[in-house]
């Protein structure tokens, strides 16, 4: 067996869309609101929903680790509660410092995948850091061994 995906790599930001652009310049100025007092590695991601609009979270630490929660979930468990009815369709993540792409943890891969199955619909993943992105058409891509019920 093989597990095999397609994705897209851009050596500068500047190939991406004008909106990918926007929702990675987003990401970016989500690290902003970060609280990351332990490590000093903030995260900021930014969801383009359905309707256009653009909604981010940040990465929260706290002195009981693991108790603090990434960007990604952030965002989405803030959706989940406030907008399920408007779908996610790209997804940015980004970090500050950004030497490299910013990668979701394992946590984060589920939920997002969580995420593609409850609203039916697969959401594009853009990982950003160091002027380079990468893309995935799917969070499926990101898991290839999923966990299910």
């Amino acid at each position: 067996m093989r597990f095999q995906f397609d994705y897209k790599h851009y050596s500068s930001e500047a190939e991406l869309s004008p909106q990918d652009r926007e929702l990675v310049a987003a990401a970016y100025e989500a690290t902003t609101q970060a609280y990351a007092p332990y490590s000093n590695f903030r995260v900021g991601a930014a969801a383009r929903l359905r309707s256009g609009r653009i909604v981010t979270g940040s990465n929260q630490e706290s002195e009981v680790f693991p108790s603090g929660l990434c960007a990604e979930r952030t965002l989405l468990y803030a959706w989940q509660a406030h907008n399920a009815d408007d779908a996610v369709e790209a997804i940015a993540i980004a970090s500050n410092p950004s030497e490299r792409e910013c990668y979701p943890c394992g946590g984060c891969r589920q939920v997002l995948l969580d995420t593609e199955r409850r609203q039916g619909v697969p959401m594009r993943v853009l990982m950003c850091g160091g002027g380079t992105v990468s893309e995935v058409p799917s969070a499926e891509c990101l898991l290839p061994f999923q966990f299910k019920l």
